[in-house]
């Protein structure tokens, strides 16, 4: 009767978008100091052996799990694709991390789903999706921004994002959606960190805007891609102005093999 459970449980999971209690931890005692992460993971495909379509899940999770992070903000997630093996990627690394997560469809692709994910040692509620604007152009990608509340102690709660913005030279569309983001953030109530794959470099249009709402965990942030011999700077965590965060520490980490973008790193004070 146990594994029979266990295979409902599985199954169950394998099909989720969100699950409140894969990780062990819960917010039972008062935690002030965040360690959050974003991480581009390629769909697990290592650019050394992307022709060959080798897909690496130990190698993400062990990317991550060696800077123990609170927070994570995951892009380029495949969910039961062709070309991943039809694996759920973001259940299996949130089974490996023992972190509950919350996974955000951007498009259908290759017989399955791929979009932005979030990993969080605790738990998560009021999770969503929203659908960020494109224009007509045939190239343009559908693009998300994934949220969910956060109890980072008992009746304590954060809000924390994962994003990923349009990847074309002109920033047509990345100015459109961070416009969106500003939108859709304006209301939060609560402390927000926002994180993710903004496909647009410091001295950006796209950037100017985002931080007229946004403070960046970094003023004079590392490159994050390529991996090797890394030139722009793309991969951003921020919190939203006005609120009570303060940050202590940011880098770019550097585990050049499991994807084509380095993650970066900010701990995170949280005010009284």
């Amino acid at each position: 009767m146990k594994s029979y459970h266990s295979l409902i449980l599985i199954t169950a999971l394998l099909f989720s978008g969100c699950s409140p209690k894969i990780g062990s931890n819960t917010a039972t005692k008062s935690i002030s100091r965040f360690r959050v992460m974003s991480y581009n993971i390629h769909h697990c495909n290592p650019p050394s052996k992307e022709k060959a379509g080798t897909i690496d899940l130990n190698a993400v999770a062990k990317a991550i799990a060696a800077q123990h992070p609170d927070l994570v903000a995951l892009q380029e997630v495949d969910v039961n694709t062709k070309r991943s093996g039809n694996i759920n990627e973001a259940v299996l690394l949130a089974q490996k991390l023992k972190m509950n997560f919350y996974f955000g469809k951007a498009i259908d692709h290759d017989g399955g789903d791929y979009g932005v994910a979030i990993l969080s040692r605790f738990p998560l509620s009021e999770q969503k999706t929203y659908m960020l604007p494109k224009n007509r152009d045939a190239k343009a990608e559908q693009r998300v921004m994934a949220i969910a509340t956060v109890e980072v102690a008992h009746g304590k709660y954060i809000r924390f994002a994962s994003t990923h913005l349009d990847s074309q030279r002109p920033e047509e569309n990345r100015i459109m959606q961070v416009k969106e983001l500003v939108k859709l953030t304006a209301n939060e109530t609560l402390p927000l960190i926002l994180a993710g794959d903004l496909n647009a470099e410091p001295a950006s249009e796209t950037i100017r805007i985002f931080d007229a709402a946004f403070t960046r965990s970094c003023g004079n942030c590392g490159f994050t891609i390529p991996v090797i011999n890394p030139k722009k700077t793309i991969d951003h965590i921020a919190f939203k102005k006005g609120n009570p965060f303060n940050v202590i520490f940011h880098e770019v980490v550097a585990e050049r093999y499991a994807s084509d973008h380095l993650p970066i790193l900010s701990v995170i004070d949280l005010k009284p």
